[in-house]
């Protein structure tokens, strides 16, 4: 990571940071930087590991002082990282859904990608609930006080329910399955023409992160079974 990007990340940190000490509306606050950071990136998922990775730092330094203070405040800090931990996996959501939408998008202009960049991209959108899940779990191993267990917690429940990125990703994989065929089908003979329009993949997913194309992506549709892990689920569950 070059030194711009490491004051980039560190400036980001520092935000989710602020933003989770406030406590005002975090999950939605949380949502909104990370997808203005993961648009602003290059899309590979080792980038949007880095960037989750921050999100989740800066969680964890927001919520210390309710956790340095009285064991009565514990909830405070469990319900600031679960809304952040929600705002990231809706994020990821987005970044998925906006994937599908512009490769949609392109077909029905009869624009066309090389099957081989809409397999690199279907690659990488295939990991990101593993990496999202990963992230949350090294993230919870290396925090040494409740905030470690807190996340914990968040990592197993989300194994447990699955998540709003990995509901999104069904869909997603599904539509871009489909293209990728569909692409090997057509490009016998039609040379390098492809190559402008695969360049711009990632910078209309990116687009598409910010301009709303995916804002319907919403944690009541997403995530039906949340509950606050640590508290008694429903008896019909």
């Amino acid at each position: 990571m070059n030194n711009e990007t490491s004051n980039d990340t560190s400036a980001f940190e520092a935000e989710v940071r602020d933003t989770v000490e406030q406590g005002d509306n975090v999950q939605e606050k949380v949502r909104q930087l990370t997808l203005r950071v993961i648009s602003a990136r290059s899309l590979d998922i080792e980038s949007v590991r880095q960037t989750a990775d921050a999100v989740l730092r800066g969680a964890r330094a927001g919520v210390q002082k309710e956790l340095q203070h009285s064991s009565a405040q514990t909830h405070i800090a469990r319900d600031h990282l679960n809304q952040a931990v929600t705002g990231l996996d809706i994020a990821l959501a987005q970044f998925a859904e906006a994937a599908k939408l512009t490769v949609e998008e392109a077909a029905g202009r009869a624009k066309k990608y090389s099957s081989e960049d809409l397999k690199r991209a279907r690659a990488d959108l295939a990991s990101l609930e593993t990496m999202f899940v990963e992230t949350l779990q090294s993230s919870a191993s290396a925090a040494k006080n409740a905030a470690g267990e807190i996340l914990h917690d968040l990592a197993a429940h989300t194994r447990t329910h699955g998540s709003a990125v990995g509901m999104q990703l069904k869909d997603t994989l599904s539509v871009f399955a489909r293209h990728i065929g569909a692409a090997g089908r057509t490009q016998v003979g039609v040379g390098l023409h492809l190559a402008k329009n695969t360049a711009d993949l990632a910078r209309q997913i990116a687009a598409g992160v910010l301009t709303g194309l995916a804002d319907h992506v919403r944690p009541d549709h997403v995530r039906p079974e949340h509950v606050q892990p640590g508290q008694p689920k429903d008896k019909d569950e």
